[in-house]
């Protein structure tokens, strides 16, 4: 990555560690559900396929990381993936 300001100024406000890459992904599939506006296009979109894809990739990063992780992440992890599955059962429902 060259070294240019905008690089710097992204190093210096969003510090790349495994919560950050857990927000991500969780973001991600909170758009998908309709829970959070895309930030393309600013509207709320429903998109099952991609939430469960996400979700998938959270719980991908569950198994390869188990015994891994701090408490914290541990703890992050787990509620993350919780709320977002019960969401899209809710939104599942919802669709139908």
């Amino acid at each position: 990555m060259p070294n240019n300001p905008s690089n710097k100024d992204m190093q210096q406000t969003v510090d790349a560690s495994f919560s950050t890459l857990l927000l991500s992904i969780g973001s991600t599939a909170a758009m998908s559900l309709g829970l959070a506006p895309n930030h393309e296009s600013g509207k709320m979109e429903l998109d099952l396929p991609m939430a469960r894809f996400n979700i998938d990739m959270l719980e991908v990063l569950q198994t390869k990381t188990k015994n891994n992780l701090s408490s914290e992440e541990t703890d992050f992890l787990k509620h993350l993936l919780n709320d977002l599955q019960l969401k899209y059962v809710e939104a599942a429902k919802n669709k139908n």
